[in-house]
């Protein structure tokens, strides 16, 4: 199974910007997807997370209401489109995949519990 994320780029506080995740391998339809960040010197955090069927998502208490994420089974691909974006989102941002369903909401928040790892993309929110 492997991640692409793409998308990352700079951009000014308020603005916007879509991150995409493209998942190959393995059957995407069932996975669990989640997209985490790490800025410098920090560690890895949760942003965002989407259950195998669309239905369910979560987020990180800093982005709700800012972030959303969906998935397009016809694509493997996973979206986070981030608006009002602020200095404090410039980070790395990941996408992690799982084939497991996910029994607590806080588990979808946990890195041990994703496989397999993209490579990461470079958001930037700067003036």
């Amino acid at each position: 199974v492997q991640l692409q994320a793409s998308g990352g780029g700079l951009v000014q506080p308020g603005g916007s910007l879509r991150v995409s995740c493209t998942v190959s391998g393995g059957t995407f339809s069932s996975y669990t997807v989640g997209w985490f960040r790490q800025a410098p010197g920090k560690e890895r955090e949760f942003v965002s997370a989407i259950s195998w069927s669309g239905t369910a998502t979560f987020y990180a208490d800093s982005v709700k209401g800012r972030f959303t994420i969906s998935r397009d089974m016809a694509k493997n691909s996973v979206y986070l489109q981030m608006n009002g974006l602020k200095l404090e989102d410039t980070a790395v941002y990941y996408c992690a995949a799982d084939p497991n369903t996910f029994l607590t909401t806080s588990a979808y928040g946990r890195t041990s519990n994703y496989d397999y790892w993209g490579q990461g993309t470079l958001v930037t929110v700067s003036s």
